[in-house]
């Protein structure tokens, strides 16, 4: 049975019991939204990994770290390396998105080193190797299918499909006057495929046959934003709009079927269409958890966007939206370092604690209370120990001279040293 149909029998599986745990919820207000559809609980069959996220309303706010393999670095010891780093950093979920090197072998050692939620998106394989044998439009629906089945009997806990880039919607985004077209590689090969093949999406033809096959091996679907917009100019327009809705249909037949789903959402968005989005794809997608990559709140920063995204992820988590996706200082430049991939946990991390200190109230916000206690004490190895990076807070520490308890900020003007609250130490 899958974690939707265990909860929807009033049951609780071991794994919503650890969950709840973490969360510091009650193990039956999490089994009541995962059977509703608005929480799911990413956890395959085949490998139950130990640390399942959670994610949807009532919840912290989860953090995705999209690590793998490039033309540039096909290695299996960079993508173990990146991996190692989004969970030191504190990653609640990763996702393999190799793209080069040998797949499965990335894919099969990510998974055996990963305690977290693990993600894929299986089009890249199969597009990638049918490109190597004769070309995209030579993939067969079953080369597709036989690719999704291989990875989730790998043991992967959630897979992205691009099941609402259709020939209509599709349609709308490649005619509607797009500065940046379409930026998703997975709708991107499926836009490719179907215009060489004049045929529609096989994803959305055969969606009964794709949730046989997650139902089996209980894997959520992550109902991918292949329409997303890639600049502000772009966002929510009609082709987005469009494909959320096929989406929301789709999510309602995932349920039915007894499959997780979780739907992924934008992308770029001006600061005033943020909140709308995430309002706009909760009643369109009938409450599902809501993935958002960034989402990017300006397109000129280059190099700086692990805060163009943490700026847009703390206005959407406060909206509602409960899965965020990092963006490193490599976005549209390159693959990320891991101290890169470093730099876009933390970032995201904090966006993420952002939301949740008014999404969750003391849950949250009692961390904050703890580092002012610490602060105003002047307790700088409290305070590293509750720093969200505590490597990095250590290491930017500067002591004041013959200041010692003080900072070189201040020094002896420090306000807590000048106000006595130092007198303890």
């Amino acid at each position: 049975m899958t974690q939707l149909e265990i909860a929807l029998k009033g049951d609780l599986s071991a794994q919503m019991l650890a969950a709840a745990e973490r969360e510091e919820v009650e193990p039956e207000l999490l089994r009541q939204g995962i059977a509703s559809g608005a929480i799911v609980l990413p956890v395959n069959a085949n490998r139950l990994c130990p640390r399942p996220a959670a994610i949807g309303p009532g919840l912290r706010i989860k953090v995705n770290a999209n690590i793998g393999a490039s033309t540039d670095d096909p290695t299996r010891e960079g993508v173990l390396a990146r991996l190692h780093v989004a969970l030191d950093a504190g990653a609640d979920a990763v996702m393999d998105l190799s793209t080069a090197g040998d797949l499965d072998a990335n894919r099969r050692a990510v998974l055996a080193g990963c305690p977290v939620s693990v993600g894929t998106v299986p089009i890249y394989q199969a597009a990638i190797e049918a490109s190597a044998a004769g070309g995209l439009a030579s993939m067969s629906d079953d080369a597709l299918f036989s690719t999704i089945e291989k990875q989730v009997e790998d043991g992967v806990d959630f897979i992205t499909v691009h099941c609402g880039v259709t020939r209509d919607t599709s349609r709308l985004a490649l005619e509607g006057g797009r500065l940046t077209g379409v930026v998703s590689r997975g709708g991107a090969f499926t836009i490719c495929w179907m215009q060489a093949n004049d045929r529609e999406n096989p994803l959305y033809e055969r969606f009964d046959d794709l949730l046989d096959i997650c139902r089996h091996h209980d894997v959520t679907l992550s109902l991918g934003d292949g329409l997303r917009p890639g600049c502000l100019a772009d966002g929510t327009d009609a082709a987005q709009v469009a494909e959320t809705t096929v989406l929301g249909d789709l999510v309602l037949r995932a349920r039915a079927a007894g499959v997780q789903a979780m739907v992924e959402g934008p992308g770029h968005l001006p600061l005033d269409q943020v909140a709308a989005n995430v309002i706009l794809q909760k009643r369109l997608c009938h409450g599902a958890p809501f993935y958002v990559l960034g989402p990017l709140v300006t397109d000129i920063a280059p190099g700086y966007d692990h805060i163009t995204g943490a700026i847009g992820g703390a206005l959407a988590g406060l909206a509602g939206a409960d899965f965020l996706c990092y963006l490193t200082p490599a976005e549209h430049l390159g693959l990320p370092t891991p101290e890169e991939v470093r730099d876009g946990v933390i970032a995201t991390r904090i966006a993420a604690h952002a939301a949740d200190v008014v999404r969750l109230g003391a849950r949250a916000r009692h961390w904050d209370d703890e580092m002012a206690r610490a602060r105003g004490s002047l307790d700088w190895n409290a305070q590293y120990r509750l720093a969200i990076d505590p490597e990095r807070a250590r290491s930017r520490h500067q002591p004041a001279g013959d200041h010692g308890s003080t900072c070189s900020m201040c020094g002896p003007y420090c306000v807590f040293a000048l106000l006595g609250k130092s007198a303890h130490l």
